[in-house]
């Protein structure tokens, strides 16, 4: 399966193609609205630095592994599992990190196309200028008016899916990395912008003070367990999106001032990726609540503080058109370059069973299509209809982010940890410090296995409690 040296699919042209890509991958809705309000609710400061300690201690041992294995493999998440227990001499079971992780990622596209179409929506509606002098109570009705609109939903998600795989379907350097190339300094550059337009807002400081004041008291258990599962999901760490893009990534590159070549480390570049991943998490915080405090405005968690809170907020504010247009093309760039990298995964699979690229992309795009109406019909026709954890789209967000997840990101740092030959680990990772190695290798052999367990028994058992 392999040409060389190099993957099958192709590989990133540079270092920062790969790092682009990864941040791409792990910035989405979540580091929109969740870490933002994260902060505010469990003791500002003091929730950031439990969320970085976590972050250090599992998000980017974990990552580190799943780079690691995804490099050595060079495959998909499936094969390069099937590669890497033949060369450890143990179960070809140990392949099913690679099924799970392909599948968990193809669940949850099908799922956040649906969410992420809203965007497209709300970028129509917010250039037409929809929400010019709206009311609390009218901003909720038009959120709620578009939830029960199966057939615009529908749309929406159908449009999105298809830019999904459009760029899925022209392969690695042609399609994902020109994505990002375009779509992840698009999204720096208007973040930016937006935080300097947000410090100009009256509610600036109070907003800085919502997510950064140190309170210590709000820290409890539920806190840590929050930053805990944020630092993990944050990174997109068990979705096998992490594994496929680290095949993609060269070992080596050439320094084009030297023109030699020099190898490419992986825990530097991977310290890079969760480094971008927090700051646009605390930009996003940076730019919602000072907008949504200027305007006398409750912040409120999920769906609600993008879709009805801030399009409220814009409405009566000037130059709201333009500023909550600009926000709304920001959430849709985070969107997408989330979703390219959870079909990808699926979409190398079936490459490497024979299909061409644009029919694998086809195939996963419009089978998660499909499932994804079932989302769609969750919040209209079948949101009555629930079973075991709720509705339909409930159920499969509970299967895919709750369970499957950490699982996969627990079985990586076993493997990682324990049954990969460490020669080999060492060989991948390469690192100057030996001191380094060995923190790295305790951490994700004993701390990243307990903490993720920890996330994964939480879920489960607040979904059986509930």
């Amino acid at each position: 399966m392999k040409q060389g040296d190099k993957p099958v699919h192709g590989m990133w042209t540079s270092r920062w193609a790969f790092i682009l890509a990864a941040t791409g991958s792990a910035v989405g809705l979540g580091n929109i609205w969740k870490f933002p309000y994260f902060a505010g609710e469990y003791g500002g400061g003091a929730f950031v630095l439990v969320y970085l300690l976590c972050i250090a201690l599992v998000g980017v041992p974990i990552m580190v592994a799943e780079v690691m294995l995804g490099r050595k493999g060079g495959m998909s998440p499936v094969h390069t599992m099937i590669k890497l227990a033949a060369e450890s001499k143990v179960s070809r079971r140990w392949a099913g990190i690679g099924y799970m992780g392909a599948l968990a990622g193809f669940l949850i596209l099908s799922f956040y196309s649906v969410i992420a179409g809203w965007t497209l929506y709300y970028i129509w509606d917010m250039a037409q200028g929809g929400f010019q002098g709206i009311s609390a109570a009218g901003s909720l009705a038009h959120f709620e008016g578009m939830q029960a609109n199966a057939w615009l939903m529908l749309g929406c998600h159908t449009a999105f899916m298809i830019l999904t795989m459009w760029v899925v379907a022209r392969g690695v350097s042609r399609g994902l990395e020109k994505a990002v190339q375009v779509l992840m300094p698009l999204l720096f550059v208007l973040l930016i912008g937006l935080v300097v337009y947000a410090s100009t807002t009256p509610g600036f400081a109070q907003g800085v003070n919502f997510m950064f004041h140190t309170d210590f008291s709000k820290l409890s258990g539920k806190a840590v367990m929050a930053a805990l599962g944020q630092a993990f999901f944050t990174l997109s760490l068990g979705m096998g999106a992490i594994m496929v893009y680290g095949a993609y990534m060269p070992r080596e590159v050439k320094d084009r001032r030297t023109g030699q070549t020099r190898r490419v480390s992986i825990v530097s570049t991977v310290g890079i990726i969760a480094l971008l991943d927090t700051l646009v998490a605390l930009g996003a915080g940076l730019v919602i609540f000072p907008v949504v405090f200027s305007n006398g405005l409750e912040p409120s968690q999920g769906p609600g503080l993008l879709f009805v809170t801030l399009p409220l907020a814009f409405g009566q504010m000037p130059a709201g058109v333009i500023v909550g247009t600009v926000f709304f093309v920001l959430v849709m760039c985070s969107a997408l370059s989330s979703s390219i990298s959870l079909g990808e995964p699926m979409v190398a699979w079936l490459v490497e069973r024979g299909l061409g690229r644009p029919l694998a992309a086809l195939v996963v795009g419009l089978t998660a299509w499909v499932i994804g109406i079932g989302t769609v019909l969750s919040f209209n026709y079948w949101k009555d209809v629930t079973f075991l954890v709720g509705t339909f789209f409930q159920n499969i967000d509970f299967l895919a982010s709750s369970l499957m997840l950490p699982l996969g990101g627990m079985l990586i740092a076993i493997f990682a940890g324990w049954v990969m030959k460490e020669t080999q680990a060492r060989k991948e990772l390469a690192m100057k410090s030996f001191g380094l190695y060995m923190i790295w290798r305790a951490v994700v052999r004993i701390v990243a296995p307990l903490a993720v367990a920890a996330v994964f028994l939480n879920a489960l058992i607040g979904a059986l409690g509930g």
